[in-house]
């Protein structure tokens, strides 16, 4: 499946998925999942493929610039 849907974020940074997509991922009963901070957008991947996404996207020098680059932020969560 391959489209765009909107979601809503609460005040207090919830965010609500739809019973297809939690059943699609396994996440009917709730459980964790990895979040990319991509610096212009953010991605929500089943636990344990987001590092593996950004070794697939970044190499290890450009991933480790990019963990500098968060430094400058306090709102964002450094690895």
């Amino acid at each position: 499946m391959s489209n765009v849907q909107e979601y809503l974020v609460s005040s207090s940074g919830q965010m609500c998925l739809p019973a297809p997509v939690r059943r699609r991922w396994n996440l009917d009963d709730g459980g964790p999942v990895d979040v990319l901070d991509l610096g212009f957008g953010v991605l929500a991947v089943p636990k344990g493929e987001g590092r593996r996404l950004l070794a697939d996207l970044l190499g290890r020098d450009e991933h480790a610039d990019f963990v500098r680059g968060l430094a400058d932020d306090p709102d964002l969560a450094t690895t």
